[in-house]
């Protein structure tokens, strides 16, 4: 199905999902585009998932705040202006060192479907191994692959 020219002012966004804890707002879906997907993203101190991959590539755009990105053998911490890059298949992972925004762009439909279901089946933030099995079930049909957690520093 071809897409359409649009345009979405502020005010006319879905609400954001509750994704581990952070909100995520979908600015443009893949269905919506043809393709790329964009997402703001409102994250506060120690929120982030954990080391992942998936088949769609997808960068980050740092808005406000600090934020620890790491991608394949680079990591920094990041603030306004700074953007990391994950090519797909490539295992990456962010934490909120301050609360932040930053904006994503993923190169294909994949990450908004994603996300509803996180927000659907597995929604707020993980407590406890119990707390993980939701996230992982998601994750897993959706082709997330998930590694060891990123120690804390």
């Amino acid at each position: 199905m071809p897409t359409k020219p649009f345009i979405a002012h502020a005010g006319e966004h879905p609400k954001p999902l509750n994704v581990v804890g952070e909100a995520i707002t979908v600015l443009a879906s893949g269905e919506a585009t043809g393709s790329y997907e964009i997402f703001l993203q409102n994250g506060k101190v120690g929120q982030g998932p954990p080391p992942h991959a998936h088949d769609w590539d997808e960068a980050f755009y740092v808005i406000s705040g600090q934020i620890e990105i790491g991608a394949g053998d680079a990591h920094a911490v990041c603030g306004p202006g700074a953007v990391a890059h994950a090519p797909a298949g490539t295992p990456h992972w962010f934490r909120f060192v301050t609360d932040g925004q930053m904006l994503s762009v993923t190169s294909r439909l994949g990450a908004s479907k994603f996300f509803a279901d996180m927000d659907k089946d597995a929604p707020g933030e993980p407590t406890g191994p119990d707390g993980l099995a939701p996230v992982i079930a998601v994750a897993t049909r959706h082709g997330l692959a998930l590694a060891a957690p990123v120690p804390a520093e």
